[in-house]
């Protein structure tokens, strides 16, 4: 059984993989073992592991299964007490492993952990997909310490002590195999965005801690697979969010945040349509909001299951306030200033 093994989902990433893949295996190797899995990709990427990383396991999925149900077909083929989930264009730095692994062998009740995100584009500065550990607000949406909305900070050391949060970024996840598998993994489903969020609220849900430990930090791309402002993205992010919201919500919290998600929802659309007319992010939020309406039925037994899992009445990590509220009308535009 590996100790730690560091996995990264490849699809088309072969100019990520060249570029990253030497920090990964020189900071790591001695620590982890290192796997890639690959979705299916129709470019070189696997002839250049072969030729340029030998050392590298290589796990061939036989279509694209998306983020979510690409890493749970290829982690069911290698057995670890660690997993950690880590974007193909991820920089690591020295020493980044070891305060993880040993926070969690020193911490059983810890289901998973993130490093603290930083731009590499702009090294003092938070990267938007994690930043320095994620939450939730009382509607379903989620922010970090670093980054509220389209507001990123400058890293100034202000969040650079462990905590627990509600959610690790995908983008270097480290996770235990066996809260992995007992909380049901990703959501296949999903295809990608969300799916880290809703795996790590039904751990909360079960009484594991999620942390994130900014003693370890990494440098981040970010947007690779699908930019900002793509509708798919878009659709995706609508759609997941208000499935993980029916999954995970309190039966006492279900319907009056799903009344209000309602019309946050249509509001967000128009203003995309109307302030940055972006016709596509419109017609997108309009079809996540369909296509959750149709799908939600598949998740009744999920919701069930999870609900039954309850442990953790109250998570301190969803806050009890509107971000909307703070952010746009309070001014509060930093994790600081917050309630």
């Amino acid at each position: 059984m590996d100790k730690v093994a560091i996995v990264i989902l490849n699809w088309n990433g072969q100019a990520m993989l060249e570029k990253y893949m030497p920090s990964v295996l020189q900071y790591s190797k001695d620590e982890a073992t290192v796997y890639v899995a690959d979705n299916a990709s129709t470019d070189q990427s696997m002839e250049m592991l072969r030729q340029h990383f030998p050392g590298v396991k290589l796990i061939q999925l036989e279509k694209n299964w998306g983020f979510a149900e690409g890493y749970n077909k290829a982690l069911k083929q290698m057995d670890a007490e660690y997993y950690l989930l880590l974007n193909s264009d991820i920089e690591v730095t020295h020493h980044w492993l070891t305060p993880m692994t040993e926070y969690m062998d020193n911490h059983p009740d810890v289901a998973a952990c993130q490093p603290k995100l930083l731009s590499i584009f702009d090294k003092d500065r938070f990267e938007y997909a994690g930043a320095s550990g994620g939450y939730l607000d009382h509607f379903g949406y989620p922010f970090c310490r670093g980054r509220i909305f389209e507001t990123v900070e400058e890293d100034n050391g202000q969040y650079d002590y462990a905590t627990d949060i509600l959610w690790a970024t995908g983008a270097a996840l480290m996770i235990r195999s066996k809260d992995y598998w007992e909380a049901g993994g990703l959501d296949g489903r999903f295809f990608a965005h969300n799916e880290e969020i809703d795996l790590c609220w039904r751990l909360r849900i079960r009484g594991r801690r999620i942390v994130c430990l900014p003693e370890s930090y990494v440098y981040h791309v970010g947007g690779g697979t699908l930019p900002k402002g793509n509708p798919m993205k878009t659709f995706l992010n609508f759609r997941n969010n208000l499935t993980m919201l029916y999954k995970c919500l309190p039966e006492e919290n279900l319907k009056r945040v799903m009344r209000w998600r309602w019309w946050l929802d249509y509001l967000a659309a128009w203003e995309m349509l109307i302030l940055k007319r972006n016709v596509g992010d419109f017609r997108a939020v309009y079809r996540a909001r369909r296509a959750f309406k149709r799908w939600r039925k598949d998740f009744e037994a999920d919701r069930k299951a999870i609900q039954a899992s309850r442990v953790a009445k109250e998570i301190p990590e969803r806050r009890a306030f509107s971000l909307l509220w703070q952010y746009y009308v309070k001014g509060r535009k930093t994790f600081a200033q917050l309630p």
